[in-house]
Parts: C-alpha cells; structure tokens; sequence
C-alpha cells in the first residue's frame, strides 16, 4: 500500500511524491471537494492541480464522481487506467459524500490496499483516508453537503488506523480550527495525527512515517 497525506499540495517533501509516483505516472484526479463552489472557483482549483502535477512530469485527468453515479463498472475501469490518485482539498463531508453516492469506497480501497493504486491528497483528501470523520466538522461544515444533494457521511476510508489534522498551527488557520479538532480527540481518546502544512505522511509498503 502507498499512501501521501499532505495538509497542502507536496510542499517541501515533493521528492517523496515523486518517488511514490514514479512508475505510476497516469494520475486520476479527483476534486469533489470543491462541489459545492461557485463552478468557477472549482474549474480554477482543477486547473491548478492539472498544471501542478503536470510540471511534475505526471499524466493527470479528471476522475468526476459526479459522473458516474450508477455506473460502477466504468468508474472501476476509470481507476484501471491510473496508477495513481490524487484527491484535493475543499470541504471534507463533500468529498466523502460524492463517494458514496457513486459507490468509490470499496473499488478505491480495495486497489490502494492490493498495491494497485497510489493514495495522495491533502487537507480533505487527507482526512479522508481516516477511520472517522468525526471531529473534522470544526473546520469543514457538513451541512454544505445540501449543496450537492447528498447526505453527511461520517465515516472515512480507513486506509490509515488514526485521524488527521491537517493545517495544525497554520496562519491560515484564523478559526483555530485545528487545535479544536485535538481537543475533541483528545477528549474522545481518538488516535490522531497532526500535520503541520510543512508536513506529510507517507506509507510505503509496511513502511509508516510522519515527516
């Protein structure tokens, strides 16, 4: 299993991306995240990915859940033709919703865990891959998810066995929301990691690490 759980974009560990991804160029990008935003906020943040993991040598294309509610056999052969996936960040509950709604878990799980399929995101696309998104809701609104039709899903992937917050201690953290999601961890025993938006966590093979 590879995983690369970033609170932003690669920042200074983009070698380690880079290396991850190395041998599975074709990159299946998902920005469901931002659904819920103007079209026009969205199509900007899409194109910043594109371009981003294109300078990077990479072969991105869109992988819109939107589009294939009901279609699972396309949906899996969409994710047959990546070695990679790349989820972005925007609202964590809209995220996880769209998900549902095209029924992505078990395929995206079932191939991340085979070693078929690379894990990568950030911020929303980062708490995702946790057992629960309990918590997140200090800094993400689930009630966005009426923006897109769909109902609040409160639990995560489960690719990693602990929570994570990202943007711990950011300055673009004005809300604190952060330290807000510790606490109620903390008050609720949930194992959970923080990350600083100069770091990551990486998995490979058996191999965990925060760095």
């Amino acid at each position: 299993m590879k995983l690369f759980l970033a609170s932003y974009r690669f920042g200074v560990h983009v070698a380690r991306f880079v290396a991850l991804t190395r041998d599975r160029p074709r990159v299946a990008v998902i920005a469901n995240a931002a659904d819920a935003w103007p079209a026009a906020a969205r199509d900007s943040a899409l194109a910043s990915e594109m371009t981003g993991l294109r300078r990077l040598g990479l072969d991105p294309f869109e992988l819109d859940l939107r589009q294939f509610r009901g279609r699972p056999d396309e949906l899996a052969t969409e994710l047959d033709s990546a070695g990679t996936l790349w989820v972005r960040g925007g609202n964590t509950f809209v995220l996880r919703s769209q998900l549902a709604r095209c029924g992505a878990e078990d395929p995206i799980v079932s191939r991340v865990r085979d070693g078929d399929l690379v894990f990568a995101g950030y911020s929303a696309g980062a708490c995702v891959a946790s057992p629960t998104l309990r918590g997140v809701e200090t800094a993400d609104d689930p009630a966005d998810v009426e923006a897109v039709g769909g109902d609040v899903v409160w639990s995560g992937l489960g690719l990693i066995d602990t929570a994570v917050v990202p943007h711990y201690g950011s300055i673009l953290d004005d809300t604190d929301a952060a330290r807000s999601m510790v606490a109620r961890f903390e008050r609720e025993q949930i194992d959970h990691l923080t990350l600083t938006d100069e770091q990551v966590i990486v998995v490979d093979g058996d191999r965990f690490e925060r760095i």
